[in-house]
């Protein structure tokens, strides 16, 4: 079993806070006048002996993966859509390089499956997670755009069009 320890320190006190400091007397009624401000004393919640208390999370079916959390990697062909492809196009800094969304507005306005875009991008960025992610998730490396280029074509180079090939035989 995966787990993720975490501790928590609460360090409380079991003294009561006798004086509270003195604020600053302002000349300026712009700033609020003296009578208007006041101070709070901390909440007193919790033990008032400090404590520690560890726990472990379990992600997924049994505990271990991601993926199994529906995280990473477990999403469908369908559980794609715009915003992912937008998402995408910045967290990469496409838009940054680009300028602008013209070239994402383009792909997206081809009636293309927003899944199919992002392998596109991918495949161009030579971004392996991601199109190992796409294609588990049913993304169709063939799918052409508007210059008849695909995601092999578009691939950064020789290894990201093995992969996308060799991912492709494995499914069939």
């Amino acid at each position: 079993m995966a787990s993720i320890p975490c501790t928590f320190q609460i360090p409380f006190t079991s003294k009561p806070i006798n004086h509270v400091p003195s604020l600053p007397k302002l000349s300026s009624k712009f700033l609020g006048s003296q009578s208007s401000l006041s101070w709070s004393r901390p909440s007193k919640i919790g033990p008032s002996n400090g404590s520690r208390t560890q726990c472990w999370f379990k992600f997924g079916k049994n505990g271990v993966d991601a993926e199994g959390a529906g995280i990473y990697g477990s999403q469908t062909r369908d559980d794609f859509d715009r915003d992912d492809v937008e998402q995408y196009f910045n967290y990469m800094g496409m838009l940054a390089v680009e300028g602008t969304y013209d070239k994402m507005e383009a792909l997206l306005n081809q009636n293309i499956h927003p899944v199919d875009i992002l392998l596109m991008l991918a495949a161009s960025e030579g971004d392996k997670p991601k199109i190992e992610e796409l294609l588990r998730a049913g993304a169709k490396y063939d799918v052409k755009d508007a210059d008849g280029r695909t995601a092999l074509d578009r691939a950064a180079d020789e290894e990201i069009k093995e992969l996308i090939l060799g991912f492709s035989v494995q499914k069939a």
